[in-house]
């Protein structure tokens, strides 16, 4: 389980300059933080190290990741962002 010193960093850390990306990353975090392996939670905080625009055309399809890593939780952000 994540602590909640660690959640509440990591909610912060999706406080982003474009709403469509608060909108997806806090969704996605409200619904799925607690359910992500500690693996997970590290490329997720991993994720949002990248800027906006990357996060954005990642986020809705428009581009891709090269790290595998980093693709695997963008498609799974994906998944539940569009369901």
């Amino acid at each position: 389980m994540i602590s909640s010193a660690k959640k509440a960093q990591i909610i912060w850390n999706c406080r982003r300059g474009m709403l469509e990306l608060d909108l997806i990353l806090n969704r996605f975090i409200t619904n799925h933080l607690d359910h992500l392996t500690p693996n997970q939670i590290l490329i997720f905080e991993r994720l949002l190290n990248y800027s906006d625009p990357e996060l954005y055309a990642w986020l809705l399809g428009h581009d891709c990741p090269v790290d595998k890593e980093l693709a695997n939780i963008v498609a799974f952000i994906q998944l539940y962002h569009n369901a």
